[in-house]
């Protein structure tokens, strides 16, 4: 009876190696396949949209201040982990009893099909792939189970139920012949084991054609050229960059600016096809391709972007050299009616911004951008056309892959974010940051240059003041200013005594000093002085 224990226990462990090979047959066909369809039906990045969909804002945050920019580097390998358990897990419900199996994955598999079929702008036939996946994936999980049953020591009142069950009876060996089959049987499940995971692999052959994909648009954008604009950026004038090591550069190179959407699989547009609509509450529906724009009067312009959940002291936050359209220019072509307040666009994998009328038809230069520091878009930032809209957070402005702008009201519609709790308009909050010294870090004792960052866009930073331990506030020296849409360095030099210490920084916008109150980032962006402690040796 110990053997054959022995041989159960074995056979339940591969009956989870099954239905993982089946799991990854699964998603491998339906990814293969789906790569001829639109980008909408790959399953993984469904499922990763939808669990971010239904994700607590909670949660999102906690992703966020945990991983930062890894954020959907943490989701996809929470999910491969999870994947794998209920693979493993149904792979055994199978070998026990085959109805639980095919059970488990058809609700796999409509689950899939419901995530794909849910994302914006999907169709049915995009969820032809996961069907077709689903299917393969049962099928392979039939024959090794079917195999894994026939690997199985008999006994001569040991029968297998038509739906895969064991009904054990007496221990009494049926005889070597029945051994030999075992054997046999046992190389057929590792065989067809063998086939399901080097099917699986297809995987790898829908993303390197997806990549294909990617590639060629790539080589579109890189080709790209644009014309001369009509309002230049101002030139930079000397002294924008503090002289202090470890302080970030005043214009952030565009493979160092923070990214953090909604995109699990970044959006491949040809430009030849793009197309933005503006419609709503407005006389004149207008529509504008991406030639269109190139020959429009763009302008350039320096401005600081930062995403509203940069906590207290973050990183996300960039500095760059916009080039394109005045959506204000865009919007008096459309002529908004007097009642509408609100302007919710859309980028083309679903997500959405409501950003107040007023601010995008102001003397604010907000832009429907084509380039990023004399370059065209990255895919990543927003290719071909994304949204720069200086003083307001990201989640209510900056959309990126825009191909809708509806004029509507803030009554009337809701976008991505505020359907999840966040605040309804979203200005950005005055903020000084500390960069160096470093949190815990050693620095030499003696005379010491402190340093760092501070912004309000739209309105500018006129002062910022340096704290040491519990003396007095000592104002710092600012560096030059560009303009008030981008964020201001500033330097101060200390003396310290050996041990440890504590700096904080506050700033100044012409409306007063920024709020010591620390708040968190939900619903409208963190608030509080940035406190460093370090040591002095």
């Amino acid at each position: 009876m110990k053997a054959v224990r022995t041989s159960s226990r074995s056979a339940s462990t591969l009956a989870m190696l099954a239905g993982i090979l089946a799991a990854g047959l699964v998603l491998g066909v339906a990814e293969l396949i789906g790569a001829f369809f639109s980008t909408r039906s790959a399953p993984l990045i469904a499922l990763g949209s939808t669990f971010i969909d239904f994700t607590p804002a909670w949660l999102k945050d906690f992703a966020i201040d945990t991983f930062g920019t890894n954020d959907k580097l943490a989701l996809f390998v929470g999910m491969a982990v999870t994947i794998i358990i209920l693979a493993a897990i149904l792979g055994y419900l199978a070998w026990r009893r085959w109805i639980l199996g095919v059970a488990g994955v058809l609700f796999m598999g409509a689950v899939m099909v419901a995530a794909v079929v849910s994302r914006a702008g999907a169709s049915v036939s995009d969820a032809i792939p996961s069907v077709i996946g689903t299917l393969a994936g049962l099928a392979a999980l039939r024959l090794m189970i079917r195999k894994l049953h026939s690997a199985q020591p008999q006994t001569e009142t040991t029968t297998n139920d038509d739906d895969g069950a064991f009904n054990a009876g007496g221990s009494r060996p049926v005889g070597a012949s029945t051994n030999a089959r075992t054997s046999v049987s046992r190389r057929g499940f590792f065989a067809a084991a063998g086939v399901t995971a080097v099917v699986a692999a297809a995987t790898a052959a829908g993303g390197a054609v997806v990549s294909g994909i990617r590639n060629t648009v790539n080589v579109a954008r890189e080709r790209l050229s644009f014309p001369a604009p009509a309002s230049p950026a101002m030139p930079v004038p000397a002294g924008v960059d503090v002289d202090v090591d470890g302080v970030e550069p005043w214009l952030t190179p565009n493979p160092e600016f923070y990214r953090i959407d909604t995109a699990l699989q970044v959006p491949t547009i040809d430009v030849d096809t793009w197309e933005l609509r503006v419609h709503g509450m407005v006389e004149e529906e207008i529509r504008i391709n991406f030639q269109d724009l190139l020959d429009s009067e763009l302008i350039e312009r320096h401005i600081t972007l930062t995403c509203v959940s940069n906590p207290v002291g973050g990183e996300l936050i960039g500095n760059a050299k916009w080039l394109g359209y005045p959506i204000r220019e865009l919007l008096a072509r459309a002529r908004p009616t007097e009642d509408a307040d609100m302007v919710l666009s859309t980028s083309t994998d679903g997500f959405s911004a409501s950003t107040p009328l007023p601010i995008l038809q102001d003397e604010r230069d907000a832009i429907l951008a084509v380039a990023m520091n004399d370059e065209p878009l990255p895919l990543e930032h927003g290719y071909p056309v994304r949204m720069v809209v200086p003083g307001l957070y990201g989640y209510v402005s900056a959309t990126k892959w825009v191909i809708d702008l509806e004029v509507t009201r803030f009554a009337d519609a809701t976008a991505y974010w505020t359907d999840r709790g966040w605040a309804e308009k979203g200005p950005i909050k005055t903020q000084s940051r500390i960069e160096v010294p470093r949190p815990f870090g050693n620095v030499a004792a003696g005379t010491f240059r402190v340093g760092g960052t501070a912004w309000a866009q739209n309105r500018g930073i006129d002062t910022v003041e340096v704290q040491i331990d519990d003396g007095p506030w000592e104002e710092a020296t600012l560096a030059a200013e560009y303009t008030v849409d981008t964020w201001r360095q500033w330097t101060h030099e200390v003396q310290l005594e050996p041990g440890s210490h504590r700096i904080r920084s506050r700033a100044y916008d012409p409306d007063g000093v920024q709020t010591e109150e620390r708040a968190d980032t939900v619903p409208d962006g963190a608030s509080g002085w940035h406190t460093v402690q370090f040591s002095a040796e």
